[in-house]
């Protein structure tokens, strides 16, 4: 009777629900990484739209994606430590078996109880066994998961370096096209510096080299007294007639400057630093230079000049060519400047 009660009330220590809340959690572990993981795909395939976008997004994923690796390894990790406690939990089992198998065989009055406890153990042993092939499943599982993953990242590698190399073809193109830009832009300019001197010597033959009408730099200057009249935009007779000459040699150079460089001449008056009275006709000096060009651009349109080819500036007393405060210096700050350009 003693040995009956005790084959029904054994005790045994039940590893089971510990064991199956662990394999629960880490099923949810996974199930959440590949919920991260589409997620992650979605956006990526969303986001692969730009240059430099495109690949700090592409680096952003890959670091994600290592990290998931890196998880899915600890999980494989755990599971591989679990099946090492099953299976020592196994070894010890059939030791127990063995040695109980040994006690029955002594024949040592404890055959029923032993019987009982090694069919208990048997049962345990082949739950255990079957825990075991579970755990092995999932570790299975879990390797080609990892495997997958390695892929995605070589794919992800390949399309960043895709568009690495693309951004490289791109920059190599625009390099390319700045380079004939400037070439273009280069012989543009030569072409039209060529046609300024044409234009330049043009004008100091048909001018006479009168001492107050001069070239400086890359502009033609006639000192305001040839054209206008003290305080006033008015062209006199003179300064008209000035003036007729250089729209004959403007209209003449204008028939031979190739069409596609867009030229212009621009008219700039200059005043000296003497301030206006500002009861006149005009407040100040912005108004007086401004007016001045103005009547020279008038005046060239009226002998043919297109008025596209023509632009009036006035800059007052504040872009002087002479320093000082004598009359020679405010003379020579008095002026009208042409310069032929480019819109």
């Amino acid at each position: 009777m003693a040995l009956a009660r005790r084959g029904r009330n054994p005790r045994t220590i039940n590893y089971w629900p510990g064991f199956v809340d662990a394999l629960s959690t880490l099923l949810m572990a996974i199930m959440f990484l590949l919920s991260v993981f589409v997620t992650a795909q979605f956006l990526m395939g969303r986001e692969i739209t730009g240059k430099d976008e495109v690949l700090n997004r592409l680096n952003s994923q890959i670091n994600e994606l290592t990290q998931l690796l890196a998880l899915e390894k600890g999980g494989k990790q755990d599971l591989e430590d679990s099946l090492a406690n099953l299976q020592a939990s196994l070894a010890q089992s059939e030791g127990e078996r063995s040695r109980l198998q040994a006690l029955l065989d002594q024949g040592a009055g404890s055959a029923d109880a032993a019987n009982q406890k090694l069919g208990r153990l048997g049962s345990e042993l082949e739950n255990e066994k079957q825990v075991s092939a579970r755990a092995m499943s999932q570790i299975e599982l879990l390797n080609q998961q990892i495997a997958a993953l390695r892929s995605q990242i070589g794919a992800i590698e390949g399309a960043l370096q895709a568009s690495e190399a693309k951004d490289q073809a791109s920059q190599a193109k625009i390099a390319d096209l700045g380079r004939r830009l400037n070439v273009a832009l280069a012989q543009r300019v030569q072409e039209l510096n060529r046609y300024r001197s044409d234009f330049f010597g043009r004008l100091r033959e048909i001018l006479s080299d009168r001492e107050n009408i001069r070239i400086v730099g890359d502009r033609f200057v006639f000192q305001s007294e040839v054209l206008f009249s003290s305080g006033s935009s008015d062209l006199n007779p003179e300064g008209q007639v000035e003036m007729a000459k250089l729209a004959t040699a403007l209209l003449d150079l204008a028939r031979e400057i190739p069409a596609e460089i867009n030229w212009v001449l621009r008219v700039d008056g200059h005043t000296d630093n003497v301030q206006l009275s500002g009861t006149g006709r005009f407040a100040d000096n912005w108004e007086l230079s401004s007016a001045r060009a103005t009547s020279v651009v008038k005046f060239l349109i009226s002998r043919g000049v297109p008025a596209d080819r023509l632009v009036a500036a006035g800059f007052g007393e504040y872009q002087p060519i002479a320093a000082g405060e004598s009359l020679e210096a405010r003379a020579q700050n008095r002026r009208i400047e042409l310069k032929l350009t480019e819109k």
